[in-house]
């Protein structure tokens, strides 16, 4: 359900983020937009969200983000729209976009982590007798004197 959430909340801002800057700063029709956007969020989330930040950090995956949202988002904008200012749209997007995936990046994180700590929780499961058990040992010191 949390990775529901995220891709919702991710897909969601996306779509906000390219409607406004593609669709009212370049004349980009909203079916276009959907199209950018599925793409995106689905490569973003599952490359950038899951398999970079869980194996490096918050900076990382956002500049891998940036990569891929300015590549995504250029070639298709480039290969779905008739414009000469698909450079410009493309770094402006890209750029909106990265500062919204370090926030959501840091969302992210939080959200595993808890996911990972409650699984965790439920498989440790005791098994108790009612009987406590003491370990002991003959040492009282690490080492033994020599006694000559």
């Amino acid at each position: 359900m949390t990775h529901l959430k995220l891709f919702a909340l991710k897909f969601i801002a996306t779509l906000l983020v390219l409607g406004i800057i593609l669709g009212a700063g370049f004349d980009v029709s909203f079916q276009n937009i959907l199209w950018i956007t599925i793409v995106l969020t689905a490569a973003a989330y599952v490359i950038g969200d899951l398999l970079i930040l869980s194996k490096s950090n918050n900076v990382v995956a956002t500049t891998a983000d940036f990569i891929m949202s300015f590549a995504v988002i250029y070639f298709m904008t480039d290969a779905l729209t008739v414009g000469d200012d698909v450079f410009i749209a493309t770094s402006i997007s890209a750029i909106s976009l990265t500062v919204f995936e370090y926030f959501f990046h840091q969302s992210v994180a939080r959200s595993l982590d808890h996911e990972k700590v409650k699984s965790n929780s439920e498989k440790q499961t005791t098994n108790s007798t009612g009987q406590l058990q003491v370990e002991s040992s003959n040492e009282l010191f690490p080492y033994e004197k020599d006694e000559k």
